[in-house]
């Protein structure tokens, strides 16, 4: 634990100007960041009399080794510059919020020459218009359903719109008449992106103009006697106002608007967000956050704001955000949030009216949230740390085996051998740590020998991480070559890490695999991939994957991290040096939760190797071609139609191919020639032999 006197800044060092600063710790973690309209009065708050500090606020200063700030011309500055090392440096003391799911929208593709509509989920993409989001992708694809009837805008792949091009014929949409077909040239690329615009009208809220056109439309082909066509407006309209109820009327004046509400105690807060457009809700979110700094509601509201919409632009703000209460600077939120949107920004709070009738309904959302998810957590929590210390107790470790660690081996008759690391922090999966293996020491299959390099590999990359970072201290030059070299743990991650001992690593890896992880971070705050050894390594297997993982971790000096092995036949737990398994009873939550890690790992690794394997059976005679790129590739395989047709071809009928010179072509025959057609397959049935075109992947 740090004193902060031994990094307090002398006064006058500070600036009383707007800025941001960032806390880091004793290896230059960055652990906090905030933002101040004034940086002398802000930060000299956090050296006050730790007694006097809030006790979030007071672990975050003891943590921290030493604050630097970067002064902003404007609050609006200061906002955005917080916002970017918030996303950039993922500080461990800063509320972050993470949505509860992935929330599909519905997506217009306007960067594309036709315009296609699909659900998309993820990170949004520049060039595309975004409705949402909805709870389901079901209603989205109902509510365009409908639509299309009147908008008959392109929802097929790009691989569907070429084939259609390349034959002249429309998928089964185009004939149905819910698709323009702009594949086969019934619309020109102008009148689609006409439609896909107005169906983002319609969307956006605009609809009475199209029903209107609709309804008289409808009139007018009546009137000429024109009955079918009359019957077709009048379906069309009906469609319409179908997908128009489909999302209720809130707000009678076709408000856009968001409203923001909080529920929140000591320790979490839940966020719901409704999304109305038109004045009706298009979508709702929810977010649930440990508050692990010292923040009111006005904070938590202006961290929501800052994730909400600090990728969003022009129409993705609305012209109205309804919040609970307002943040500090109320003032330089709604500039920074009128400068996304390009216009003015409504930031308030509702105090009549139907706008606060429907905050108290995303109100007792939030409520309702956050009362589940501390039903969902007190009950996890409870019978994860049952487990943990059933697993310590069981192998008798001194502490709960915080960060788990588990791999696996996997391979098919000893081909395409690979390897899985997965993580478990706190009983729970940690999916971003999770690291695969190729095996490069030897050929063959040797569970053993592969556990053995694999251990080797991930520890010694940790050695070296801690040797970059200064977390150990370089060997004096009278220090033996196998003395022991101790540091203090990482500071940060499920809890407090154990020193490694043991002799400087030689040689150092010079280029490990990229499946490893293996890009740490410099200095610069970041975290680092390999920095945080566990308390429990777990292997799948019994004696002998112990024995090897064991002596992996013997060999680089560590011995503070515990070691065992679940063996699948009688779910026996072994530890090293012991001729008699660990058997923990059947109902244990300690050997569940090791059969999930263990099992995980096994799910993972064979996952990766089967990944190998369809690549490798995909691959072509023409990849060992020097100089033979994937374009020349297909002119080839596109030119004859497949390998087999390929390789029955003259080196003059090759050079006919645009782009292949004879020398290409002399190589393309030499590799073919050299690699045997694969077997014809036999229906055994009847005995016949099946003629197949290979296409390219024999």
């Amino acid at each position: 634990m740090a004193d902060p006197s031994s990094y307090r800044p002398k006064p006058g060092q500070i600036p009383d100007s707007p800025g941001v600063y960032k806390f880091r710790d004793e290896h230059r973690r960055v652990i906090y960041v905030g933002k101040a309209k004034n940086l002398r009065q802000r930060v000299a708050n956090y050296f006050q009399d730790l007694a006097n500090l809030h006790p979030r606020t007071r672990t975050m200063v003891t943590t921290a080794a030493s604050v630097e700030w970067t002064v902003v011309s404007t609050e609006v500055e200061a906002l955005q510059l917080e916002y970017s090392w918030i996303k950039e440096f993922d500080p461990r003391f800063n509320v972050k919020y993470r949505d509860d799911k992935s929330y599909p929208y519905l997506a217009v593709t306007l960067n594309e020459e036709f315009p296609r509509v699909q659900v998309m989920r993820g990170a949004k993409k520049k060039g595309v218009r975004y409705f949402g989001p909805y709870g389901h992708a079901w209603a989205i694809r109902e509510t365009v359903d409908l639509m299309l009837r009147v908008f008959p805008v392109r929802t097929c792949s790009a691989g569907v719109f070429k084939n259609a091009e390349r034959t002249g014929r429309p998928c089964l949409l185009g004939y149905i008449g819910k698709c323009s077909a702009p594949c086969v040239g019934r619309v020109t690329p102008e009148e689609h992106r006409d439609l896909a615009e107005d169906f983002c009208d319609f969307m956006a809220g605009r609809t009475g103009t199209y029903i209107r056109r609709l309804e008289k439309d409808m009139t007018q082909a009546a009137e000429e006697m024109e009955y079918e066509r009359a019957a077709r407006l009048r379906d069309d309209a009906e469609a319409l106002k179908r997908a128009m109820e489909k999302s209720a009327v809130v707000l009678a004046d076709a408000t856009d608007a968001d409203l923001i509400a909080v529920a929140e105690d000591e320790l979490e807060a839940a966020l719901q967000i409704f999304h109305v457009r038109g004045g009706r809700v298009r979508g709702q979110r929810g977010w649930v956050t440990d508050k692990v700094e010292a923040v009111d509601t006005s904070g938590l509201v202006e961290h929501a704001l800052q994730q909400l919409y600090g990728e969003e632009r022009g129409d993705a703000v609305p012209k109205e955000v309804l919040v609970p209460a307002l943040p500090e600077d109320t003032e330089a939120v709604s500039q920074w949030l009128a400068e996304r949107r390009g216009s003015q920004v409504s930031l308030r709070i509702p105090q009549r009216g139907d706008k606060k009738d429907l905050m108290a309904t995303v109100q007792r959302n939030a409520q309702q949230a956050l009362g589940l998810h501390k039903t969902k957590r007190a009950s996890d929590l409870t019978t994860r740390s049952r487990a943990l210390e059933e697993i310590a107790e069981a192998l008798g470790l001194d502490t709960a085996p915080l960060r788990i660690e588990c791999y696996d081996i996997s391979h098919l008759q000893g081909d395409d051998v690979v390897a899985s690391m997965v993580v478990f922090e706190d009983g729970l999966a940690r999916k971003s740590e999770y690291r695969r293996f190729q095996i490069k020491g030897f050929e063959g299959q040797d569970d053993v020998r592969s556990m053995h390099e694999v251990i080797g590999r991930r520890f010694k990359r940790y050695l070296q991480d801690k040797e970059r970072t200064g977390e150990w201290e370089e060997q004096p030059a009278d220090t033996p070559a196998g003395g022991p070299a101790t540091g203090p743990g990482p500071a940060t991650g499920p809890g407090p890490g154990p020193a490694a001992t043991g002799p400087v690593p030689a040689p150092a890896l010079t280029a490990a695999s990229p499946d490893e992880g293996t890009e740490p971070r410099e200095d610069d705050g970041r975290p680092k991939r390999f920095a945080y050894p566990p308390q429990l390594v777990v292997v799948d297997g019994g004696q002998p994957q112990v024995a090897a993982a064991k002596r992996a971790l013997d060999e680089l000096g560590i011995d503070d991290i515990a070691v065992c092995g679940l063996a699948k036949r009688l779910e026996e737990v072994w530890l090293p040096d012991d001729d008699d398994p660990v058997v923990l009873p059947r109902s244990s939550e300690g050997l569940y939760l090791l059969q999930r890690v263990r099992d995980e790992a096994h799910r993972f690794a064979i996952t990766y190797q089967r990944a190998k394997r369809a690549k490798r059976i995909r691959s072509s005679p023409l990849d060992d071609v020097s100089g033979l790129g994937e374009t020349r590739k297909q002119a080839l395989i596109k030119h004859f139609g497949s390998v087999k047709k390929l390789r029955q071809a003259t080196i003059d009928e090759i050079c006919e191919v645009p782009g292949i010179g004879r020398r290409t072509a002399e190589s393309v025959a030499a590799a073919l020639a050299t690699t045997a057609p694969a077997a014809p397959a036999v229906n055994t049935a009847t005995g016949e032999i099946i003629e197949e075109d290979d296409g390219g992947s024999s």
